[in-house]
């Protein structure tokens, strides 16, 4: 079986180590981007099965580059990483696509069961039902 893979977009080195740490030793294959351009550039040639996105990234922020990502591969699983209080940002983010978020500084345990859950299912793949 494939291993998946999961992006991490944060312009805070810190945060992006630990994060490739974490998800690398769940046996993920792991990407690391600092800003929006090599995200998508990363997107485009990965096809990773999840982003974790932060909401705040100088230049293109986290909206924009969740709307571009979800223009280049609707079915890319995206969580949020949000710093404090972007109420607002999140329900538009929700509203793009984004399935959940988490405010930093966030729990590293809940963080990895909340990605073991999307990818390694837990519940359907799709929100929704699929008729024939």
């Amino acid at each position: 079986m494939e291993k998946k893979k999961v992006l991490i977009v944060d312009d805070q080195n810190g945060i992006r180590v630990l994060l490739m740490e974490v998800f690398s030793s769940e046996g993920y294959v792991t990407f690391q981007a600092p800003n929006g351009k090599l995200a998508l550039e990363i997107v485009r040639q990965e096809s990773p099965d999840l982003v974790l996105l932060d909401m705040k990234i100088p230049g293109m922020d986290g909206l924009e580059i969740l709307k571009h990502i979800k223009s280049i591969d609707r079915d890319i699983k995206v969580i949020m990483m949000t710093a404090y209080g972007e109420l607002d940002m999140i329900k538009e983010a929700t509203d793009h696509g984004a399935l959940m978020h988490f405010t930093k500084p966030f729990d590293i345990d809940e963080m990895r069961m909340a990605v073991n859950m999307q990818l390694r299912g837990g519940e359907p793949k799709n929100r929704y039902a699929v008729g024939s």
